[in-house]
């Protein structure tokens, strides 16, 4: 059972210092596996193969209030030497994205920072997060490491969960695990014996692992030069107010970038992929 807690600490802002960009990616992979075990399986499994494992890209999730939204935790990664390169819309799921790449390091992942767009939700939604946000500690917020803090407004309510739910699965989310990595992505191009995402796939679900299947296994083509799946994400007891129910965590992705017309790997992200890729911690595909 995964038992979500508020993490409480004493923040001087004047003695913070800069997180070199490994401590970082370290410290966000260790969080986000502790919730999804299925990813160092997955790693273990691709390693005994003998396969080179690089990391595409993280993606991270928010809402678009002042307080928490992309503007402040983008800094930690601007801080660790990242800049923006790529904004995205989501209609559909009333979602804004930025993607940001390293500006030294070109081999470091990218990471795809999103946000809820609270104010085309509805008012019930903006009011329960509203609260959500209001009854925290507001110096918590001005932490900057919040990104790494996960759920900072403490044990969850079922009731809420699938109030949010009911509107918005990201809100839901968001409300259960907090700042934290939603999914760590594979480098397909790397991998060695795999030169197709379909082989790849075939593979993960020979042994075992079950994949997003909406809008496709596979999300992308070679035309648009991204290519993506992912599993589903992990389904964990996690402990609520009223008691421990199970549902979705994280997931683990899978990207095959294309070279484009300047004879380089695309680097961006297709919207209608990620909007997808979005719905792999759905309660109702996870089923």
């Amino acid at each position: 059972m995964i038992r979500l807690t508020v993490i409480l600490c004493q923040i001087n802002l004047n003695n913070f210092k800069e997180m070199k960009k490994e401590e970082l990616l370290a410290k966000l992979w260790e969080q986000y596996t502790k919730i999804t075990p299925s990813a160092e399986k997955i790693h273990a499994l691709l390693g005994a193969q003998g396969q080179t494992i690089s990391n595409d890209h993280i993606a991270i999730r928010t809402y678009n209030d002042a307080r928490v939204n992309i503007s402040v935790l983008e800094k930690l990664f601007i801080k660790a030497g990242y800049e923006p390169c790529g904004e995205y819309v989501f209609e559909s799921k009333k979602l804004f994205a930025k993607h940001y790449q390293h500006t030294i390091d070109k081999n470091a992942p990218k990471i795809f920072i999103s946000e809820l767009e609270l104010e085309k939700c509805s008012v019930q939604l903006q009011n329960i997060v509203k609260t959500i946000l209001d009854e925290c500690d507001q110096d918590l917020f001005l932490n900057p490491e919040l990104v790494l803090n996960g759920n900072v407004w403490g044990t969850p309510s079922y009731a809420i969960y699938e109030l949010l739910r009911e509107e918005s699965e990201y809100a839901a989310w968001m409300y259960v695990y907090g700042f934290r990595a939603n999914h760590f992505t594979v480098n397909v191009n790397d991998l060695v014996d795999f030169k197709t995402l379909e082989s790849l796939n075939d593979f993960l679900e020979k042994n075992g692992w079950n994949l997003n299947a909406s809008g496709g296994k596979i999300k992308g083509t070679p035309e648009q030069l991204l290519e993506q799946s992912s599993t589903l994400g992990d389904i964990q007891e996690i402990e609520f107010l009223e008691g421990t129910h199970k549902i979705p965590t994280c997931y683990y992705e899978f990207a095959l970038r294309h070279v484009d017309a300047s004879g380089e790997f695309y680097q961006g992200f297709i919207a209608a992929s990620a909007d997808k890729i979005f719905e792999s911690t759905d309660v109702k595909l996870a089923k």
